[in-house]
């Protein structure tokens, strides 16, 4: 079956579907029939719109999927958006590209910090990992060095690398394991935001006094120290893993 064309071959105006024909009884349907966006994509823009949705959106993922640098693989989702008359969308859809090269990590270090330095930047900047039911989180090296961002998070202030140094150094106070606590409409103190919990120690680490109103980002925060092995997301509590356990 040939490859449906839009340009006539002879004067190059838009041509029209105007019959439809059973392959089967032979029956014929005459009309003129619209011809969607996606009918006149090149085979170029369908491969890549396949790795697009076969890889859910993750462009680091379509990029190692398909073999191709950062720059081509944003000029195919712009070309591609364009083709689909939603080029305004280009930027949103595609982020912006981890500036990793400010990022010193201390390889020789057992710091929760400095070992998850290693792995976000050993994946380029950016990386996928999943909460406790599943929920997909994408972190970020931002490009000081020094701090991650999350779409899960609030932007400002970025989070530093240290607040896994605060959180480990509270598991390993309390014999290995914490309970994560609850942020959520709680005030600094308060039960279920103690300061011996992960979202009280946290809060501390950002700043916050007791009686302040806090954000519960450990759902992100414990996703990111298990992806990197450092402690399990259990229910209620994270626990430090038996292997990262052993180099303290």
């Amino acid at each position: 079956m040939n490859k449906l064309i839009s340009k006539c071959p002879a004067c190059h105006g838009a041509l029209q579907i105007t019959t439809l024909r059973c392959p089967d009884c032979g029956m014929e349907l005459r009309n003129v029939f619209d011809i969607s966006a996606f009918d006149l994509l090149d085979s170029d823009q369908l491969d890549f719109l396949t790795a697009f949705l076969r890889n859910r959106g993750n462009m680091k993922e379509v990029q190692s999927d398909m073999q191709i640098s950062y720059p081509t693989a944003k000029k195919k989702l712009d070309n591609l958006l364009e083709a689909l008359n939603l080029g305004g969308a280009a930027n949103d859809a595609f982020p912006k590209e981890p500036d990793v090269s400010c990022m010193n990590v201390d390889y020789t270090s057992n710091l929760a910090s400095e070992i998850i330095k290693a792995k976000l930047k050993e994946h380029g900047g950016h990386v996928t990992v999943y909460t406790a039911r599943g929920l997909p989180c994408e972190i970020y090296a931002e490009p000081d060095g020094t701090t991650f961002t999350s779409d899960k998070l609030p932007i400002k202030p970025a989070y530093d690398y240290t607040v896994f140094d605060v959180i480990v150094d509270l598991l390993y106070r309390q014999g290995g394991s914490a309970k994560k606590g609850n942020g959520r409409n709680c005030k600094l103190g308060e039960a279920g935001c103690e300061e011996n919990t992960v979202v009280g120690t946290v809060a501390l680490h950002r700043g916050r006094k007791t009686g302040d109103s806090v954000f519960d980002p450990v759902f992100v925060l414990a996703a990111v120290l298990e992806w990197a092995g450092i402690a399990e997301n259990g229910r209620g509590e994270l626990i430090l893993t038996k292997e990262y356990a052993e180099k303290l």
